[in-house]
């Protein structure tokens, strides 16, 4: 059977209601086997769910395993972020929100850092679905409350569901619209959601789990709404609330005293802090200034060349300040330059083409990170998602009949997959490079004019890029100068924050190229996360998908990926999307970094063995209050 966990995991009975909970808890073997009549229904009563495979933890599980269980609660920490904001509503397209603005929240079910399949009760105590997951029911616990101390119920639950369905950001809807046949109320502390005929159910249980939930009452009787920015948060049952902000400036939250889940095994070891603090900059340089100053405490590091040279300050020195490599498993962020597909210039491949072929990673790692990042060829790089040399016969075998029906050339069969293009690192502009290019260009019919600029039906090819990140600006103004040298009409501009999200926002997307994360869903990617990145139905209206991708053999291919009954079949799904996305040439794959790069204040301790899939700095690390008074008492912290 799909999905059998040990004995501690679950217990399998048949048809809700044969057995109440309780009988089912003094229940101690694995499975209880009763003969029913035929049309009975196996019913699966679990603490959580897994795509694929087992879930790692038992029922009774007293934490995870990569914290630390008796890490002591207090101090804070304080963070950097760009730019500005202008409200605390993530979830609207409106505004800027506020980073960490959605940490009031939580959801009935909660992922892990160390297991990207696994979903695990936090607001529900048990959830039962069938075999096919055709339906889940959550059997939500009682002692639940939102941060005002009112209670948590399945009113609140029907009531987020329907909220983001008929309010959330256009590319939820997008997605999701059809795939609920009903959701109903059974009781105050249980909901069923029963899914579509037709849909692929394998990852629904663990979505219609992981919708946030808002307080119904707070909502209605405030007269809030999801789709305005707003400077108050709405009302949720996470461990931080609100304490203080300073418009486009600062923003601290605490940690709530008397947060219901501080006891709970998914928390034991986790939200250490009793503040989280955010302080707002115009650039990085400007925030690197105000670490060393003491401004801020914890730093992530994302540039090569300032973590190359920068960090040599007096306090690093006297070891006041802790700069560390910590190993990461995740999969490469999608760093890329994104065409605009809208733009007619960029319609032809053969363009896209030329325009990638004058990018020069090398010389820039060589030149700019001091050989410190790695190139990007796939859009799963750094994992076993990404497609590697000709197709695998799994991957034939969803490719040939899209070929077959003219959705795909019949080249995608025989050829490997595509990898960026190399070029010297002994001179910024790739002289090989840039005649091929040159060439794709004269055949795409952009002609070199008497000025050295490129025009075709009297329009000049025109490649402006956009970005808050002053970082950017040694590689993506090379990159500019090798654009002109093809005759390209290029700029890179650096513009605020609330004008980046409203260019590069749908219904605008107002802006030729960008330099961007492509979204790849991760390594276990959903149906929901690949339709808002990649469907045609996407196209114009999701953030996922800011360079309007829409191709029929990709939209053909997310279902299979979604409904995929193991990691062997989910993998080859992937591979075959990432090939025909890399085939067709819509990004110009950047570069990124293995490691996490980080430099802290000498008062924050974390787990000696981190988890994989994430740094987890806010969740699993703490606060040593001695080291920190030993900073205060030498004048190295304010």
């Amino acid at each position: 059977m799909r999905n059998r966990t040990r004995a501690t995991a679950r217990t399998k009975v048949a048809e809700r209601g044969a057995l109440p909970l309780a009988t089912l808890a003094a229940v101690g073997i694995a499975y209880l086997a009763i003969a029913l009549p035929a049309r009975s229904e196996t019913v699966i009563v679990s603490h959580g769910i897994s795509t694929f495979g087992d879930l790692a933890l038992p029922a009774d599980f007293a934490h995870l395993p990569y914290v630390n269980p008796n890490a002591p609660k207090g101090g804070e920490i304080s963070l950097w972020s760009p730019g500005s904001f202008d409200s605390f509503n993530p979830y609207a397209i409106a505004g800027n929100s506020a980073a960490l603005s959605s940490i009031f929240y939580e959801s009935i079910l909660s992922g892990t850092l160390d297991d990207v399949s696994a979903a695990y009760c936090l607001l529900c105590e048990t959830m039962e679905y069938p075999e096919d997951r055709s339906w889940v029911i959550f059997n939500l616990r009682k002692d639940v409350t939102f941060s005002d101390g009112t209670p948590f119920t399945a009113e609140d639950v029907l009531f987020s569901h329907n909220l983001f369905l008929e309010k959330g950001i256009p590319e939820y809807r997008s997605v999701a619209a059809g795939k609920y046949q009903s959701v109903e109320i059974l009781d105050p502390y249980r909901i069923k959601f029963t899914f579509t005929p037709g849909t692929p159910f394998r990852d629904m249980p663990a979505q219609a789990g992981g919708t946030t939930i808002f307080s119904k009452k707070h909502y209605e009787e405030n007269n809030r709404d999801l789709e305005k920015s707003s400077l108050e948060p709405f009302l949720g049952t996470g461990a931080y609330v609100l304490e203080s902000f300073k418009p486009g400036q600062q923003v601290i939250y605490k940690r709530d005293e008397d947060y219901w889940g501080a006891d709970h095994p998914l928390n034991v070891g986790q939200n250490n802090f009793d503040r989280i603090r955010v302080e707002y900059f115009g650039d990085d340089n400007a925030a690197l200034e105000g670490f060393k100053a003491g401004v801020y405490t914890f730093r992530t590091e994302g540039d090569a060349k300032r973590w190359a040279n920068d960090y040599k300050f007096p306090a690093v020195t006297a070891g006041d300040v802790v700069t560390k490599v910590l190993p990461s498993g995740n999969i490469a962020g999608g760093q890329s330059i994104i065409f605009n597909l809208r733009r007619p210039q960029f319609q032809d491949p053969k363009v896209r083409e030329a325009l990638g072929l004058v990018f020069n990673f090398e010389w820039s790692n060589k030149a700019l990170f001091f050989g410190l990042m790695s190139r990007i060829n796939s859009v799963w790089e750094n994992s076993d998602l990404a497609a590697v040399g000709a197709p695998t016969p799994g991957e034939l075998a969803l490719l040939k009949p899209l070929v077959d029906e003219g959705l795909l050339p019949a080249s995608i069969l025989t050829e490997e997959a595509k990898l960026a293009p190399e070029s010297s690192e002994d001179t910024a502009l790739d002289r090989r490079n840039l005649r091929r290019a040159s060439a794709l260009l004269d055949e795409a019919g952009w002609i070199v004019g008497d000025d050295g600029m490129r025009r075709k039906d009297g329009q000049t090819l025109r490649m402006e890029m956009v970005h808050v990140r002053t970082d950017l600006l040694p590689v993506m103004n090379a990159y500019v100068e090798n654009l002109r040298a093809l005759g390209v009409d290029a700029s890179f501009d650096i513009i605020d924050a609330p004008q980046l999200e409203e260019r590069a926002s749908p219904p605008v997307f107002d802006f030729d190229a960008l330099p961007t994360t492509v979204v790849n869903g991760g390594l276990e990617p959903g149906g929901q996360v690949l339709g808002q990145a990649w469907s045609s139905t996407a196209k114009d209206n999701s953030s996922r998908n800011r360079m309007g991708y829409a191709n029929p053999a990709v939209d053909r291919l997310i279902p299979v990926a979604e409904a995929a009954t193991s990691r062997e079949e989910l993998a080859t799904a992937i591979k075959a999307i990432d090939r025909i996305l890399r085939s067709q040439t819509i990004w110009v794959p950047r570069y990124y970094k293995k490691d996490h790069w980080v430099a802290y204040y000498n008062m924050y301790e974390h787990p000696e063995t981190l988890p994989p899939y994430a740094l987890g700095e806010l969740a699993i690390w703490w606060y040593n209050a001695e080291k920190a008074e030993a900073l205060k008492a030498k004048g190295a912290l304010k």
